[in-house]
């Protein structure tokens, strides 16, 4: 629920009910893409992770006082509590080093933002609102008042709508807007595919019951979904002829198997995106990378379930089922051409050298530049100095990306 404040009458929703395209069992009679099995284990309103653990993600009752703190053994002792306290699986760093975090997306905004037309913010996955919140009321007390009073702010949240459903979006929006999305893309579906080596073809992967009804296995088809082959293309763009001629050589020497999971659920959302949005910005963070993944495969995820207070890790995605978080690290090299392969820039089929003509000017940056940038560090720093928000999150980026003049 959001907290009454001033800047909560600027938030509006989207409220559709959410139909279940899988089986309430996860995998029904029929075999399934992995994207799907992913999908129904965590989103599914009956058997789905975030269906059943309404408190998988917490709510601070008030904001840190880093300042009180010691340093970090302090820091960490505090957190300690909150987590035994609240039973929550994790709190998201938006929701940590609240209201800071949320300002220093604010400020990004504001200072890459064209002022004098109206501000029009989406955020992906807005969860409880304490982002958009932060930003509403920074934006209140740092813009122009006719800058607050005429922006508007949705939340596009799972449990009302998919985001990425075309449908649920209307009419295409020809003015500019700023797209939020922070945690999303760690929880996206993916898919999986596989090659008996590194020069055959890649297959797709698909989850199917064994005939006892209880266990699971994988099936391995040629590729033929499009939004896969799409993802697969994008990811082989840059591969040349040398680089494969070495790969086939290496390969008869050394033959393996390749198992390479692909973020298709991020590809759909942004081809959906840049469609009904095509003067977008978009502010993205995620985890670039995972520790102690188990699971085999390029880009793999890490699924966890916490039990009696301690996370436990699934050696499997297959034994996800309903009582585990699925959540993947985000390959920014790869968003950052999948973002250009939406936008219309990037051909598949012609000489992609030359910046000449891009729609979108794009930067990666780590959580701790972004903040030292654009956000008050002092804010989040203890008594000797340590700050949490720029030294623990090493493993989390933020992605900006905004159209060019080359938009028609």
């Amino acid at each position: 629920m959001f907290t009454r404040s001033p800047s909560t009458k600027k938030l509006s929703f989207f409220f559709h009910l959410h139909k279940s395209h899988f089986s309430t069992d996860i995998v029904g009679d029929k075999p399934v893409l992995v994207r799907d099995f992913i999908h129904s284990a965590l989103y599914d309103p009956k058997h789905g992770y975030f269906s059943q653990r309404s408190r998988s993600v917490g709510v601070l009752e008030r904001s840190i006082k880093f300042n009180q703190l010691e340093g970090r053994k302090a820091y960490m002792n505090h957190l300690d509590k909150i987590y035994k306290r609240s039973d929550i699986s994790w709190f998201t760093p938006v929701e940590l080093f609240k209201p800071w975090y949320a300002h220093g997306i604010a400020e990004a905004i504001m200072r890459t933002t064209q002022l004098s037309l109206p501000l029009h913010i989406y955020e992906i996955g807005g969860g409880s609102g304490i982002c958009a919140k932060g930003i509403l009321d920074y934006i209140m007390l740092n813009a122009p008042a006719r800058v607050y009073n005429n922006m508007t702010y949705t939340s596009v949240e799972i449990k009302c709508r998919d985001a990425a459903d075309r449908s649920g979006w209307g009419d295409a929006k020809q003015q500019p807007c700023w797209v939020i999305m922070l945690e999303v893309l760690d929880n996206l579906p993916h898919d999986l595919v596989y090659s008996e080596n590194q020069i055959f073809p890649w297959k797709e992967v698909w989850v199917e019951k064994q005939h006892d009804k209880e266990s699971l296995f994988e099936l391995y088809k040629p590729l033929e979904d499009p939004l896969i082959k799409r993802c697969v293309e994008i990811v082989e763009l840059d591969k040349n002829q040398s680089v494969s001629i070495a790969k086939s050589v290496w390969s008869k020497v050394f033959p393996k198997p390749r198992r390479c999971w692909l973020p298709t659920g991020c590809l759909k959302l942004l081809e959906v995106l840049h469609e009904v949005l095509p003067r977008m910005s978009l502010i993205a963070s995620d985890f670039s990378f995972l520790p102690d993944v188990s699971i085999p495969g390029e880009r793999a995820p890490l699924v966890s379930t916490k039990k009696d207070g301690r996370s436990e890790d699934y050696n499997s995605y297959l034994d996800a089922k309903g009582d585990a978080d699925i959540f993947f690290p985000t390959d920014f090299w790869l968003l950052e051409r999948m973002d250009h392969y939406c936008s219309g820039w990037m051909k598949l089929h012609g000489d992609n050298s030359t910046n000449q003509g891009k729609k979108r000017r794009t930067l990666v940056l780590d959580t701790s530049a972004f903040m030292e940038e654009f956000g008050l560090p002092t804010k989040t720093r203890t008594k000797d100095g340590y700050n949490p928000l720029l030294d623990d999150f090493k493993n989390t980026k933020f992605y900006l990306s905004v159209p060019t003049h080359n938009i028609k």
